[in-house]
């Protein structure tokens, strides 16, 4: 089910999802989110509902603050774990904690987060997740050295994964990250090149 589709433009985080809800066969649009701000974040899940309502109404999003791949790694996935437990969503399988996939952006930064709370940042500045995820990163990259709005361009990729995949489908919905703190763009390890 889903696929949910971001990019930064301009030191912005660009969020774009569909609304299918998807149980073997049969789909249903949703009239909840998937994609929603929370604090400084934009958000936008797939894997389960329940997940997202829990990033949604119960996740208490810590703020930002240091080395940001750092504060994803631990800060933010320690109180994302918390928030999972809490709400039932977690899961254990060979002592190993697994939540669902999710995009996240903040500061400038566009962030997957894994069902195994691995935190993925892509150097192309785009990522998409779900099942239409591979039609739409096609997509992505090929408009990518166009000149085309943030909004068009998710568009773009949203109609081609909800004509291409049984479990996309229209309405879409977008969010857009908050601006980064004034002097703040987006910061990465001085060792990256």
């Amino acid at each position: 089910m889903t696929v949910i589709v971001g990019l930064v433009h301009n030191d912005r985080v660009h969020l774009g999802g569909d609304s299918a809800g998807v149980a073997g066969l049969r789909i249903t649009v949703r009239r909840d989110p998937k994609l929603f701000r929370n604090g400084p974040y934009a958000l936008g899940f797939t894997t389960s509902f329940r997940m997202g309502q829990l990033l949604h109404h119960a996740f208490k999003a810590p703020k930002p603050k240091g080395d940001l791949d750092g504060f994803m790694a631990t800060v933010f996935v320690d109180k994302l774990r918390t928030c999972l437990k809490n709400g039932g969503w977690a899961r254990k399988d060979s002592e190993q904690e697994q939540a669902g996939t999710f995009l996240v952006g903040i500061h400038g930064r566009l962030f997957v987060v894994y069902d195994d709370y691995q935190i993925a940042e892509p150097a192309d500045g785009y990522a998409a997740v779900g099942c239409g995820s591979e039609i739409a990163l096609g997509a992505l990259h090929a408009t990518s050295a166009l000149d085309v709005k943030p909004r068009k361009r998710l568009t773009l990729a949203l109609l081609a994964a909800a004509h291409h995949s049984a479990g996309v489908c229209a309405p879409f919905t977008y969010v857009t990250a908050a601006k980064p703190p004034a002097g703040r763009g987006p910061e990465r390890d001085a060792g990256r090149t």
